[in-house]
C-alpha cells in the first residue's frame, strides 16, 4: 500500500510539472450560431489531471464535468459505453487526454494499462488516447482525435469525413481494425 502511495504521488507530481503552468481549463467555450463568431467565456475552473483507480472516478474524469487529463493507475473494464465529453483548454488550445500509463520523473512510461469498453465515443476536440491499449470500438464526433503511443484493439469510426481528416496516429499509435467514416 505504501509503495502504491509513493508511485501515485510521484506520478501526480510528474504530471503537474510536465503539464506546465498553463493548465487553465474552460468548459464553456461557446460558438455563436447566429454570427459565426467565436466567443470564449471566462474560465469556470482551473483543472489538473484526474488520476483514478476505479470505474466511477474514471467516468467522471472523462465527462463534461471532468478534467482535461484522465489518467488511470490500473486496467479498467466497463460493460457500458463510455463518452468523452466537454471542451477543455490546455496551453491555449482545446485538449483532452486519456492517459493509460504511469511515468517516471523523466517522462518514461513505467506501466501501461488496458481500458476495455464495447464503445468509446469522443465528443471533445483534440482528444487523444495515449500510452496504453483501448479494447473496443471508438466513435469520433469531434475534430483532432489522436492515438499516441497507444493501441486501439478495435475499429475507429468517424461520424463525418471532416473528423477523419483531422485524425492522427503518432509515436507508434496503431489501430488493429478499420478506420473509416460510418454514419
Amino acid at each position: 500500500m505504501r509503495k502504491l502511495a509513493v508511485i501515485l504521488a510521484a506520478f501526480t507530481l510528474t504530471l503537474l510539472i510536465g503539464c506546465g503552468n498553463n493548465n487553465k481549463s474552460t468548459e464553456n467555450t461557446n460558438t455563436s450560431a447566429n454570427t459565426g463568431n467565436t466567443a470564449t467565456a471566462a474560465p469556470d475552473a482551473v483543472t489538473s489531471a484526474s488520476v483514478v483507480d476505479n470505474g466511477e472516478a474514471f467516468k467522471k474524469a472523462i465527462s463534461k464535468d471532468g478534467t482535461w487529463i484522465a489518467a488511470t493507475l490500473k486496467d479498467l473494464s466497463f460493460s457500458e459505453e463510455l463518452v468523452v465529453d466537454g471542451q477543455f483548454i490546455n496551453k491555449e488550445e482545446p485538449a483532452r487526454k486519456i492517459a493509460l500509463y504511469t511515468q517516471d520523473a523523466d517522462h518514461n512510461i513505467t506501466n501501461s494499462f488496458k481500458l476495455t469498453a464495447p464503445k468509446l465515443t469522443i465528443r471533445s476536440e483534440n482528444a487523444r488516447i495515449q500510452g496504453g491499449t483501448f479494447v473496443g470500438d471508438v466513435y469520433v464526433e469531434a475534430d483532432g482525435f489522436a492515438v499516441v503511443n497507444a493501441t486501439i484493439e478495435g475499429n475507429i469510426y468517424f461520424s463525418d469525413a471532416k473528423y477523419q481528416a483531422t485524425y492522427t496516429a503518432a509515436d507508434q499509435g496503431k489501430v488493429t481494425g478499420v478506420t473509416e467514416v460510418k454514419k
